[in-house]
């Protein structure tokens, strides 16, 4: 495997923190080497959010990346400032439900994942970010989806958000690249 770099970019509110969070954890569990750097503004909602997670058999000497093997991009603004971050080859996945443009590059595979509606057609509406995150782990097959669920369960929603957990599966499995 070696390094795989992951760019999640969206506005807050659209669980992007939460999708990286999800990707470390499951990268931990599998015993890779991991980075994980958040960046987001004050704002509870809509402000800008994202990430970057490293996944890779060895040692990561740095979080910073200047060129990413997936970016994912969960509003418009995101695609326009990250499309030019993913590497010639790498794939470039767009939430198709609020982006209303096409990417622009020819060099990357491009996938357009309606999550939204995704995400209302099976009933959890708040499970967009799953919807994409799923996508995303089976376009890099970076950690594997047994594990993500695992995380699901034992990391990302205890307590008052175990009853979401088998809907948040549900999305998270969905979408088939």
């Amino acid at each position: 495997m070696s390094a795989t770099k992951l760019f999640f970019a969206g506005s807050g509110g659209q669980g992007i923190i939460l999708m990286g969070q999800m990707v470390t954890y499951a990268a931990m569990f599998e015993d890779k080497a991991t980075t994980y750097y958040p960046s987001y503004g004050p704002e509870m909602r809509g402000g800008t959010a994202n990430c970057t997670v490293i996944v890779s058999d060895k040692e990561v000497s740095s979080p910073l990346i200047y060129e990413a093997d997936c970016v994912v991009a969960m509003n418009l603004p995101s695609l326009i400032k990250f499309e030019p971050l993913v590497k010639a080859g790498g794939t470039l996945l767009i939430n198709s439900s609020i982006v209303d443009r096409k990417a622009t590059r020819t060099d990357i595979r491009v996938l357009e994942v309606p999550t939204n509606e995704i995400a209302a057609e099976i009933g959890n509406p708040r499970g967009a970010n799953m919807v994409m995150l799923g996508a995303a782990i089976r376009a890099t097959n970076v950690v594997s989806q047994n594990t993500v669920e695992r995380v699901m369960r034992e990391k990302a929603f205890t307590g008052k958000k175990a009853d979401t957990i088998p809907l948040n599966i549900k999305a998270f499995e969905y979408f088939q690249v």
